[in-house]
């Protein structure tokens, strides 16, 4: 793709529109809720777990966590103890994930917590390692599957939370995480900038891969990670440092069914 002037100014314009919590559903109004990173780190990890399906549901399921979580979800992740505290998560249930899952979705995080942290400490260490976000994920995602069970036997809901982008998942959660995170403006927390915002990828799902079909921002069918990886590539003809900053606006004008 070759750099186009006019679609570098649409996408600008459509960054500034969007760049504001105005209302708009998504999943990252519940970590800005928080002051405290800390918190704002717990609440948006599991708020991008859940990032799949219909915003209502979402937010659905993101409303009775957040409720169980109280006001300092580092404190109750941290303190998280599954024979005693799973009872609160009874017939809680997300498309794909199970009570049992979302239950050990706690366990782990409440181990790498004890162990590594963070959520921050623990990614850093792996991609200080590493030589692609790629991999990073990939290892990261790995590390969260086997801090989930010391069984053998893994859930196919857990194995949808951690996705792995070399099996060729786009991982979209995992990256909308990411951006979170590393980004820093109205709406993303730029808590950990330690990780260039450069060596980010643009989160796919259908309505992201749908308006960059249109704008001929990949040219391939289905989404995956060669795709995720594909757009941000085009992105950075328009914004090499922060090619990643247009998810917001091209996600949201998708969702609403709006022209680009």
């Amino acid at each position: 793709m070759r750099y186009n002037s006019s679609l570098h100014e649409k996408l600008e314009n459509h960054y500034e529109r969007f760049n504001i919590m105005n209302g708009t559903p998504d999943p990252i109004e519940f970590p800005h809720r928080f002051s405290n990173r800390n918190d704002i780190e717990l609440s948006a990890f599991i708020s991008s777990v859940f990032a799949y399906g219909g915003i209502k549901q979402i937010k659905i399921s993101l409303d009775k966590l957040h409720l169980i979580m109280g006001k300092n979800p580092y404190d109750f992740v941290s303190s998280y103890n599954q024979k005693r505290d799973s009872k609160f998560f009874k017939d809680l249930k997300h498309r794909f994930y199970s009570t049992d899952d979302i239950t050990k979705l706690f366990y782990t995080l409440s181990k790498v917590l004890k162990k590594e942290g963070s959520l921050r400490d623990h990614f850093y260490s792996i991609y200080k390692k590493n030589e692609s976000i790629k991999d990073s994920i990939h290892h990261f995602s790995a590390s969260l599957v086997e801090y989930s069970s010391e069984e053998k036997i893994v859930s196919n809901g857990i194995k949808f939370m951690f996705p792995d982008p070399l099996k060729g998942s786009a991982a979209k959660r995992m990256n909308l995480f990411l951006r979170w995170m590393v980004r820093k403006d109205k709406i993303d927390f730029g808590l950990w900038n330690e990780i260039p915002t450069s060596d980010l990828i643009i989160p796919v799902d259908t309505h992201v891969a749908k308006i960059c079909k249109e704008l001929r921002l990949t040219k391939l069918k289905n989404v995956s990670w060669k795709m995720a990886e594909e757009i941000t590539n085009n992105l950075k003809k328009f914004n090499a440092i922060d090619p990643v900053k247009y998810d917001f606006s091209i996600c949201h004008i998708g969702m609403l069914k709006l022209k680009f």
